[in-house]
């Protein structure tokens, strides 16, 4: 007998067998991934094909292709790796926090608020691997292309959980050399006189919102250029080009320098997005999804 051939009742290791004999496409390529002979490989495919008494591979001498019930058990047999895989990490949870960690955030708010954390946090945690990833993408979080996302505004309705970390709110800016050269607007009116740069992206709101003693109300503005992010935005004012409304925490370092003045602020009608972390929760979630989240919480 083969001394790598597996034990008729090692029914785990048969499924990781069958997975990977089903992605790999042959007896050989599946043994070298998992360090079994080919022949190993095709008696635990022969043990449980005789066990369930029905074909699960078409052999022939140039490729195996796989039966519809070889589909229906490689469906299953994912699923069962899958579910072991997540009760094996939620025990090992019970420990120390550890693994690697998909984080989704921002190119800005990333940027400045969530990188300049890191640090701290994996003093804090060193068995956690922070993989982030700044986008203005929005990543699907249920579908697993990340563990946690920050996301700014309204959230849709989903299946996913979510905890408040803080709301933005925004300001209108401009460099002193630019309104050395244009003047400063004392109404909101008199920005139809200047380059007023804005968002790009879908939900970008096409007005600027004001309020004043008869109520709310929103004016187009024109400029120039247009940006996918606040900080590009803010770059722009701060080397004269024109005067933004952006987040306030993509312009704070600027104004507290003196390098972009706030403007209207009579008018600011204090509208705030929310940020929220969203991720999947449930009884499976992973320490270390639950670490880093209440860790935002804290420090943001």
């Amino acid at each position: 007998m083969d001394a790598k051939a597996l034990s008729p009742n090692d029914r785990t290791r048969a499924l990781e067998v069958f997975v990977a004999v089903a992605s790999a496409g042959s007896f050989s390529a599946a043994g070298r991934q998992l360090g079994l002979t080919p022949s190993a490989v095709s008696r635990t495919v022969d043990r449980i094909e005789a066990r369930l008494g029905v074909r699960l591979l078409l052999r022939s001498t140039r490729e195996l292709t796989i039966t519809a019930e070889g589909n229906a058990y490689l469906q299953a047999a994912r699923r069962i790796l899958t579910d072991l895989d997540e009760a094996e990490q939620a025990i090992a949870d019970l420990g120390a926090p550890r693994g690697r960690l998909r984080v989704s955030a921002s190119l800005s708010h990333g940027r400045l608020c969530v990188v300049p954390l890191l640090g701290e946090f994996s003093a804090r945690y060193p068995e956690i691997l922070v993989d982030i990833n700044l986008t203005d993408t929005v990543v699907d979080i249920a579908a697993g292309e990340a563990d946690v996302g920050i996301r700014f505004g309204l959230l849709p309705d989903s299946s996913l959980n979510a905890r408040r970390l803080g709301n933005n709110r925004r300001v209108i800016v401009a460099s002193p050399a630019y309104l050395a050269r244009h003047g400063m607007p004392r109404v909101p009116g008199d920005l139809h006189a200047h380059n007023c740069l804005n968002f790009n992206f879908r939900r970008a709101e096409p007005t600027w919102p004001f309020r004043d003693a008869e109520g709310d109300h929103a004016m187009s503005v024109h400029g120039t250029i247009e940006a996918n992010n606040g900080e590009t935005l803010g770059q722009l004012a701060r080397s004269g080009a024109g005067i933004a409304r952006v987040g306030a925490f993509s312009v704070a370092a600027e104004i507290a320098a003196g390098t972009l003045v706030p403007l209207l602020e009579t008018y600011n009608p204090g509208d705030v997005e929310e940020i929220h972390a969203v991720f999947v929760g449930g009884t499976h979630m992973p320490l270390r999804v639950r670490t880093f989240v209440d860790f935002l919480v804290e420090r943001l």
